[in-house]
């Protein structure tokens, strides 16, 4: 006997879950008056290195020649028609803001959640009796991007957010003949969700747990849905729980419900464009790191009582790496936080080749007063404060690498690069 739910009492909403097709590569075709899903675009992080990365290709791109995220240089034929461009990270968060202000015209901001640069969820529950059904409200958010911004959107629709975004993922993305509209719905459950394989094609099932779940006899959503809950629970946790509803369809999650965590930190990840054998140049990043980390501090007026050092060690050796903490007593001077970070340095390396580096502040919290320290003049802990307040005031109005110790212009110094760099990527604005 089939084990079905019962929606009657479960929330009925009007979502949406929007996504910009191949949004980076759209961006650069529809500057070049191409229509993005004609166009033969790749962008490329770092297209110079063979190893470079493809962080978007053009819907004809992974068509005809399968390159998509993830791909390499070295995977793209030498003669192709594939145009080969560098991200322009702040670019593309100029036209994702431009894209949130239409969406603005349909919803509040406490009914709109963005879940990354390019995909964002609508609660259009309340917008019935200004713009029309979910379908027509959906179709003029389409057009609106496409007239503004010559963008295609697709858009998946559902009683709640998990509905709906698996309508866009397993539909919507590919249906160009329902105009990239689809509409899943608590009574479609059984001919929709429950015909999702592999498992790990369903939001928030991994690798790791859908090992686990085979382990238990569990092979398809639908005997997922089938299993018994309890037992689901006692072997998994509150995820197994949740995994169970999800295969019926059921997300209590309203998007107007923020979310505050208890605990925040601050954190840098950097890696090197190639090994670092040397010790100083080692230290060099680090401390650039650690005074960009503390700047950040400064800007949101908090401290941290915690300092982390990661460091991830070249593939060519054995030994991973390490990673260790230490308190330290509140503060955001980049002179204390520096030497902290020095001190784990200095305790733990062991001389192996590094490849990625990170910094984080943790035990975030609000600054106080100054602290002086008994083992310091009372000035000279001032003066290091304003020090520091002159410093950030000048990076601020003139950029970073306005102001830069003489050790970043070294070989080794990775600041003036990474002042370039917007979420990891080239920015395409000049510093």
């Amino acid at each position: 006997m089939i084990q079905r739910m019962d929606y009657t009492h479960e929330p009925r909403r009007n979502i949406l879950c929007i996504d910009v097709k191949s949004f980076f590569a759209s961006v650069e075709a529809a500057e070049r008056n191409l229509h993005p899903l004609e166009a033969y675009i790749a962008v490329v992080s770092k297209p110079e290195n063979n190893g470079g990365l493809v962080l978007a290709s053009s819907p004809m791109v992974k068509q005809t020649y399968g390159i998509k995220t993830g791909s390499r240089v070295y995977d793209i034929p030498a003669r192709s028609k594939i145009q080969i461009v560098e991200p322009r990270m702040a670019f593309y968060l100029k036209k994702n803001i431009e894209i949130l202000t239409i969406f603005k015209q349909f919803v509040s901001n406490d009914d709109l959640l963005v879940y990354s640069i390019d995909e964002s969820f609508l609660d259009i529950t309340h917008s019935h009796k200004l713009f029309g059904t979910a379908e027509e409200i959906a179709k003029k958010i389409q057009y609106l991007i496409w007239k503004k911004l010559n963008l295609v959107v697709t858009v998946g629709i559902g009683d709640n957010p998990l509905l709906a975004k698996l309508a866009l993922d397993h539909e919507a993305k590919h249906n160009k003949t329902k105009n990239f509209i689809a509409d899943w719905r608590y009574e479609t459950v059984e001919n929709t969700l429950w015909k999702i394989h592999p498992m790990t094609e369903f939001w928030g099932i991994g690798s790791r747990t859908e090992a686990r779940l085979l382990r238990m006899g569990i092979s398809s959503i639908y005997e997922l849905s089938q299993f018994d809950v309890r037992v689901l629970k006692k072997k998994i946790g509150i995820i197994g729980e949740q995994l169970f509803y999800h295969a019926h369809g059921i997300d209590r999650t309203r998007l107007s419900e923020t979310f505050v965590p208890k605990s925040t930190s601050y954190s840098k990840n950097q890696i090197l464009n190639r090994d670092y054998l040397d010790k100083h140049e080692i230290e060099i990043v680090i401390r650039e790191m650690a005074e960009e980390n503390a700047m950040r501090l400064r800007r949101h007026c908090v401290t941290t009582s915690l300092v982390k050092l990661t460091l991830g060690y070249s593939k060519y050796v054995e030994d991973k790496g390490f990673s260790h903490q230490m308190l330290v007593e509140a503060t955001d001077s980049s002179r204390e936080l520096i030497a902290s970070l020095i001190l784990l340095f200095e305790r733990h390396y062991t001389y192996q080749p590094v490849r990625i580096i990170n910094v984080t502040y943790g035990d975030i919290r609000p600054k106080q007063a100054l602290q002086l320290n008994l083992f310091e003049q009372p000035q000279n802990s001032i003066h290091r404060e304003e020090l520091d307040k002159t410093i950030d005031h000048i990076r601020q109005r003139y950029g970073y690498t306005s102001l830069l110790h003489a050790s970043s212009l070294v070989r080794g110094g990775m600041a003036i690069q990474r002042a370039k760099l917007l979420g990891g990527h080239r920015s395409g604005i000049q510093k």
